[in-house]
């Protein structure tokens, strides 16, 4: 546990062996504590592309991602 707590970005990968099921890899992403709205507020194109997918949503024109993925098949991977 002490080497998961001292985990940082300099240390971020953290391999382990658990007997009789395998080699783990832990990796530390960090949160990041910058909004969506921040990256709006200095990009007017995706506060577009925001406005004009909500405007699609509100109509009915998109479709969940359980749904598409659902019209995916391993031919599509290949």
């Amino acid at each position: 546990m002490k080497y998961i707590f001292n985990m940082d970005s300099e240390n971020s990968v953290f391999q382990f062996t658990i007997p009789g099921k395998g080699k783990f890899t832990l990796v530390l992403q960090e949160e990041n504590v910058q909004s969506i709205k921040a990256d709006v507020e200095v990009n007017p194109t995706l506060e577009h592309m925001f406005k004009n997918g909500e405007e699609q949503y509100k109509k009915g024109l998109g479709i969940t991602t359980s749904d598409l993925l659902k019209t995916l098949s391993e031919k599509d991977f290949m």
